[in-house]
């Protein structure tokens, strides 16, 4: 068999990169095929704003005539500080198990990073750190939550035999029965009282602008320092947020306010996942006013952030966010967080002491590159 890998730059190559997903994943009764508008729009470089300081190359390797295997490469001169070597980020990996295909499209990778100056792969990452990222590492055959990658078992295999190794692993937490769970634990949830300058109040949709950019500085202030993590500009965030309305509602975001300003947020989404899934990557008003009204029957619960400022997480704000969290769960059947470091021991006991117990687990995979 002859393999070439080609730089995506026709439109036609694009289309076929987008498509390659449902090639694969094909007959899967767990796949939820991503909203191919929305994957477009994503790796659109004039319309994100994530790529005014990163560049993207995309790849897809054709075995003959048919495509394979394609992955999305992201190097962003801001984030290799933080690295400790010039580093990429690949991501939108997808690929059919044939390791000469995978051989093929991680080398013209590697050779792009080399000749870019840089020394490290690193990924997936969809296409950065707050998007989707890492490789399904257990539970294969289940589907996926809301803002989880899905993938077969061979992902990880093809990546080890082109020499990438794990160099950060996740996991997800889930409790089945949360509001039975934390009825019988805590009792009713008890009213949050206003004092000593703290409030705590839902999303206002009117204020939709200003209540964006209280969220974009409680999380920059709070996630400062973490594990790849760039502050968000303002254009970034809103850029993410576009369709905010369609995954939660206001009072799924609770803020904590002190003294007027905001001090930590609690961003629940819904798992909207089984509506995707019906809409197999593609929106149209009809689907959209089915989805709309399926979307009220949700009764999965996903705690995609909490963010507190440093300055107060040693403070009773985590226990407002907890009583929160008690009063939005108690109509829904379950919650499970998205993915945790194991290293962030206060939040797997926070998920804890809600009843979670670990669900799936990902990894992000690294290569030190050569000549």
């Amino acid at each position: 068999m002859t393999y070439q890998v080609v730089s995506v730059n026709h439109p036609r190559d694009r289309e076929t990169f987008l498509r390659l997903p449902h090639m694969i994943y094909a007959g899967d009764p767990n796949w939820v095929a991503p909203v191919t508008s929305e994957v477009r729009r994503t790796l659109d470089v004039r319309r994100n704003p994530y790529f005014k300081n990163a560049s993207l190359q995309l790849f897809l390797c054709l075995a003959g005539d048919e495509p394979v295997s394609r992955l999305a490469l992201v190097i962003n001169k801001l984030n290799q500080d933080g690295c400790g070597a010039p580093t990429a980020f690949f991501g939108f990996f997808e690929a059919k198990n044939d390791p000469e295909a995978m051989k093929a499209l991680i080398r013209e990778a590697e050779d792009f990073c080399w000749h870019h100056g840089v020394r490290v792969l690193e990924g997936p990452f969809n296409p950065n750190h707050y998007s989707e990222l890492g490789i399904q590492a257990d539970r294969f055959g289940t589907p996926p939550a809301f803002f989880q990658t899905f993938n077969p078992s061979y992902y990880g295999p093809l990546l080890e035999q082109e020499g990438f190794h794990v160099a950060a692993s996740f996991q997800t937490m889930k409790n089945d029965d949360i509001g039975p769970y934390l009825l019988e634990r805590y009792g009713p949830p008890a009213d949050i009282p206003a004092r000593d300058g703290y409030v705590v109040r839902s999303f206002r949709p009117r204020e939709r602008a200003l209540e964006l950019e209280r969220i974009r500085e409680v999380n920059n202030e709070a996630f400062d320092g973490n594990w790849h993590f760039l502050p968000l500009s303002r254009e970034e965030y809103v850029f993410s947020a576009k369709y905010l309305s369609l995954v939660t509602e206001p009072e799924l975001i609770q803020i904590v306010e002190h003294r007027g300003r905001p001090v930590a947020v609690l961003h629940c989404v819904l798992d909207i996942n089984p509506l995707l899934r019906r809409l197999k990557g593609r929106v149209g008003p009809f689907k959209y006013v089915r989805f709309m009204s399926d979307r009220r029957k949700v009764r999965n619960l996903i705690i995609f952030t909490v963010a507190i400022k440093k300055a107060y997480q040693h403070s009773r704000v985590y226990y407002y966010l907890l009583q929160a969290f008690r009063r939005l769960a108690a109509g829904y059947r379950s919650a499970e967080t998205t993915w945790l470091s194991p290293e962030n021991l206060p939040a797997l006991k926070a998920a804890e002491s809600l009843g979670m117990v670990p669900d799936k687990h990902f990894a992000i995979y690294a290569k030190s590159l050569k000549p």
